[in-house]
């Protein structure tokens, strides 16, 4: 479908006690994907159970602002480390194995968080229902 948001998510597996060096190394280049047309939203997901494999969740307008975005020098010179951006050797890439996966949404809800800030009604008041 023409203008849809679509998800893309890497999921990278990454050795058991590497988790921390990934952050960092996402953390070290926060926001820099922000003003790329198309971009809606990115999140990098931290397993909390015995899995090694982190989620980096970016979310776009649709898949031509996705191909837009890897076929530019902004994606280039993202995914190079600070040492190489500096002419120095590349660090040793803390994931073992990525796979990238594609989605758009299906359906979903906003929640009762997501409401209270927009000021909507929850638990069916509106309605005139009751629990």
């Amino acid at each position: 479908m023409v203008g849809m948001t679509i998800i893309k998510i890497n999921a990278i597996t990454v050795a058991a006690d590497s988790g921390s060096e990934l952050a960092k190394r996402f953390a070290a280049r926060a926001g820099a994907i922000d003003d790329q047309d198309g971009f809606e939203g990115f999140e990098l997901l931290q397993p909390t159970d015995e899995r090694a494999t982190w989620l980096v969740i970016t979310r776009w307008r649709d898949e031509a602002s996705f191909k837009a975005w890897v076929s530019s020098p902004a994606f280039s010179h993202g995914h190079r480390s600070a040492a190489e951006r500096a002419g120095e050797q590349a660090p040793p890439p803390v994931g073992v194995h990525s796979e990238l996966w594609s989605y758009e949404i299906a359906g979903g809800s906003a929640g009762s968080a997501a409401a209270a800030t927009t000021g909507e009604v929850t638990s069916g008041s509106a309605a005139g229902t009751t629990s």
